[in-house]
């Protein structure tokens, strides 16, 4: 037996056996909508091999309940690259997933605007990335399957639903291009220009590594930005930090959650 389906078992024991309908990654300064499910948490640390979150920030539980009347299983935190130098650290919680019987996943984050018109506080949903730190979760991967086609990795339909539901509760959601960087420094103003030329709207150190995985591994997928400040150089008095992401993030948090419960709401 894999070790995912040897976890997906403790968790159902835990958790019981209706599969989850979506899966939910939170980014920093998240991790507190986990606390909105009514269902089981179980830490991280109660499943064997299952990747520590060492970020501040973060939630490092798995929840497992409803939320609106839909089946959801929520990760409150995630592991970066960053923190390892392995691009794949997220690839065992997926394969949970898949093994639980989810289908779809939600992956949110916190990053920098190139935008003026996407301010600090703001959201972005995702239509497409670029991995500029070039790493990939399938390097090393043994079989054919590693060849993952790319073009629409962000999922239209549920993108769609997520933008009319942001529609249907008067929240500005925009649709953009992120681009990853590797992290944990933040980008210099250069690199910013640099990805601004190359048609990114926005900056982060997570998700591309979920997203390539995720449809490795057949799940639909769609990623939401909560923006926390602008790319460096971009607004001349302000300082960026973790400490400021912390801060920003729930302010975005708040419109976020407003989003995915009327989502969900109209599965």
């Amino acid at each position: 037996m894999s070790k995912s389906a040897e976890l997906a078992q403790v968790i159902r024991k835990r958790a019981g056996d209706t599969p989850p309908a979506f899966g939910l990654v939170l980014g920093s300064g998240l991790g507190h909508l986990a606390e909105e499910i009514d269902g089981v948490a179980i830490p991280y640390s109660d499943l064997p091999g299952f990747p520590h979150a060492g970020v501040s920030g973060h939630n490092p539980k798995l929840v497992i309940g409803d939320l609106e009347g839909v089946r959801v299983a929520v990760f409150g935190g995630r592991v970066h690259y960053y923190e390892h130098g392995n691009p794949a650290e997220m690839r065992l919680p997926l394969e949970i997933l898949r093994e639980l019987g989810c289908e779809r996943l939600i992956l949110t984050n916190a990053a920098g605007s190139l935008r003026p018109d996407i301010p600090p506080g703001g959201l972005m949903m995702l239509e497409d990335h670029i991995n500029f730190a070039g790493h990939n979760p399938l390097i090393g991967e043994p079989t054919d399957a590693r060849f993952v086609p790319m073009t629409d990795a962000h999922d239209a339909q549920m993108r769609d639903g997520l933008m009319a539901a942001a529609k249907a509760e008067g929240i500005e959601l925009p649709t953009g291009v992120y681009c990853w960087f590797s992290g944990p420094s933040f980008e210099t103003p250069a690199e910013i220009r640099a990805a601004r030329i190359l048609g990114a709207d926005a900056v982060g150190m997570s998700t591309v590594p979920e997203v390539i995985l995720a449809r490795f591994l057949g799940l639909r997928v769609a990623a939401i930005s909560v923006i926390t400040n602008m790319g460096a150089g971009m607004k001349a008095d302000e300082q960026i930090s973790h400490a400021q992401t912390k801060a920003m993030a729930p302010l975005g948090a708040e419109k976020l959650e407003k989003i995915l419960r009327r989502y969900l709401q109209a599965r």
